[in-house]
């Protein structure tokens, strides 16, 4: 039977009340100094005169400041870490769920069903709004497909259930790739290929109240069955034995990870390794127990992806697609990582 990780954490329990307050205060630090930079650097005192603007006027404040920090950069900010909260503890209830290192919250193949969604939307449309709903609607499909495929073999398994994501996500993922070739290259291909490398630079109040339930919702879900995906964790059998629903069970975490990374593509398309990373580093930090870690994950996904906007839209004149920094940062972060947690997954 497969063990959860069990590797001694470095805070541990004792220190956890310290952890959050230190990771809070990042978050905060983040998100001040992501409002601050930019092509039009704004003080704080601006920053904080902009967002009370609603509800106490202030005659000295610039009309252009308070657009570029309520209109543009806060909205912004925001999304970053709903996003970057939301895709970490999708990351983290899957990996418990499947009990494996190496899964993602696109495992199941939603992230290359919306991705195509939005590209054959970005093919046929300019409108952002088809755009977003279309690769909302493709993810959930392709998770809706992969699991009717697990179903068709009698076996009742996880292991089938990842091959059928599998599946869904490289016959997602050939779709696009056509979508690609039919496209006009001097206009829809630049925009469907700049989609698909992820970026927050479109991001307005109507796309928050759209996404931002959705991310929300499926945090507090997983946050609610934290200790059944504890359960889950030690394996099938006994779950069973412990009077949990397991297909019941199974069902409200994928659904509600699908909901979240659906939701996340819609609004900044793809942004790959935070879902994969930070799970790892919540890990190393308070362990594997999800009543803990979920709220970790949260505060450091949240705090990562926050930086890497910043650096993205800062470091050059032109925005670089964040999926691309997320990616050549995750990728040696979680080598290192796989090799400091291992012993805690092995049979």
């Amino acid at each position: 039977m497969s063990k959860t990780p069990l590797k001694k954490e470095f805070w541990g329990k004792r220190n956890y009340s310290l952890l959050k307050t230190v990771l809070s205060l990042l978050l905060l630090s983040a998100t001040l100094i992501s409002l601050m930079v930019g092509r039009f650097e704004v003080p704080p005192f601006d920053i904080i005169s902009a967002i009370l603007s609603g509800f106490i006027p202030s005659p000295d404040l610039s009309p252009t400041v308070r657009s570029v920090i309520v209109d543009v950069r806060l909205p912004r900010v925001i999304a970053v870490i709903l996003v970057g909260a939301a895709l970490s503890v999708a990351g983290a209830a899957f990996q418990g769920l499947f009990r494996n290192p190496l899964v993602s919250p696109d495992i199941l193949g939603v992230s290359a069903g919306a991705g195509f969604g939005a590209a054959l939307a970005l093919l046929l449309t300019e409108n952002i709004f088809i755009t977003q709903s279309f690769a909302f609607l493709f993810g959930l499909i392709s998770v809706g497909l992969a699991y009717m495929i697990s179903r068709v073999y009698r076996v009742s398994s996880t292991l089938t259930l990842v091959l059928a994501g599998i599946v869904v996500a490289a016959l997602f993922q050939a779709l696009t790739s056509l979508v690609k070739y039919v496209a006009d290259p001097l206009n829809k291909l630049p925009a469907i290929v700049f989609w698909l490398m992820g970026s927050f630079n479109h991001i307005s109040n109507s796309d928050l109240m759209v996404a931002g339930p959705l991310l929300v919702g499926g945090i507090v879900i997983l946050y609610l069955v934290r200790w059944r995906i504890n359960v889950l964790s030690m394996g099938e059998e006994d779950a069973r034995a412990l009077g949990v629903d397991v297909r019941q069970q199974k069902a409200i975490i994928i659904m509600s990870a699908t909901i979240i990374s659906a939701a996340a593509v819609s609004i900044c398309g793809i942004v790959g390794w935070i879902g994969l990373v930070i799970p790892h580093v919540g890990r190393i930090l308070v362990g594997p127990d999800h009543k803990l870690l979920i709220p970790i994950a949260a505060l450091v996904g949240a705090s990562y992806l926050l930086i890497v906007d910043t650096v993205a839209r800062t470091v050059t004149v032109t925005e670089i697609p964040i999926g691309i920094i997320t990616a050549l940062v995750g990728a040696p972060v979680f080598a290192y990582l796989l090799r400091k947690t291992q012993t805690g997954w092995k049979q």
